[in-house]
């Protein structure tokens, strides 16, 4: 089996130039397949509230529920590092809530860190949550707990403006010791100016190629979540067709008495 994947570990593969593979992974069986294949990065997202939950954004997903799925993620692991997602309001209300519960993450959950969202307003909350001792990964550019801010989900940093206020939100969560940054829905150019300026990883989401790595919601590329498609995602398998053809295969047995035959009964 390959290395333990570790904080320095991740640094290490950016200087190297070793790009950083990433996807999000919400329980048991999931996390199983995923590290086995040799997934870096096990990222328990809080989109577990569009493609598990039904929800139409990740604005309702709770702590508890996300420290559910993390425990559930971590027992599946053996070599990715697991990040735990800090969900809509478990950080922005003070530093000490903040840190209390990134530490549930690593308590409760036997996560190796979190991830949180925002940049400039947020660099005291990491610095925080660093200084007791819990690596963060940051969450700059599109951040999907601000979408009604936004007015839906659209691309950031296309005008000077917010390329300048990205720009700053990258160094800020550096400067702050996150050991990584997530840069979502952003021109290549500029996620490729930040990705030069930083010295810690980048992982990109509709954020181009030159990234040090790239993140994707497992069932967006297994084809199992098709409510909405970002121009970002790449659809490695139609898994949703599949299970269906599997499930109407059992249904006819089944009525035509196939199933169970002699091989799956006992005498």
């Amino acid at each position: 089996m390959a290395d333990k994947i570790t904080v320095p570990g991740l640094m290490k593969m950016k200087q190297q130039g070793e790009k950083i593979t990433c996807l999000t992974a919400y329980d048991y069986s999931f996390a199983r397949v995923l590290d086995e294949a040799g997934i870096d990065i096990l990222l328990v997202g809080d989109s577990v509230g569009c493609v598990v939950q039904g929800q139409p954004n990740t604005l309702a997903v709770t702590m508890d529920e996300m420290i559910y799925h993390t425990r559930l993620v971590v027992r599946g692991r053996n070599r990715a590092l697991v990040i735990g997602d800090m969900p809509f309001l478990s950080f922005q209300v003070s530093k000490t809530q903040a840190v209390q519960n990134a530490g549930r993450f690593l308590r409760e959950a036997g996560a190796e860190a979190i991830k949180l969202e925002g940049g400039v307003p947020m660099r005291d909350t990491i610095d925080a949550i660093v200084s007791a001792g819990i690596p963060v990964m940051g969450h700059i550019g599109l951040t999907p707990q601000s979408v009604h801010r936004f007015g839906g989900y659209k691309i950031q940093g296309r005008e000077k403006g917010q390329r300048e206020i990205i720009v700053r939100d990258a160094l800020a969560v550096q400067e702050a010791g996150a050991f990584a940054v997530v840069l979502e829905g952003m021109p290549t150019t500029l996620a490729k100016e930040i990705t030069e300026r930083l010295t810690i990883p980048t992982i990109g989401i509709g954020a181009g190629v030159h990234c040090d790595g790239q993140v994707l919601v497992i069932h967006d590329l297994l084809g199992l979540f098709d409510d909405f498609t970002p121009k970002f995602v790449k659809q490695y398998a139609d898994m949703k067709k599949a299970m269906a053809t599997a499930v109407k295969s059992f249904i006819g047995d089944v009525r035509e008495q196939k199933f169970p035959g002699e091989e799956h009964s006992f005498k």
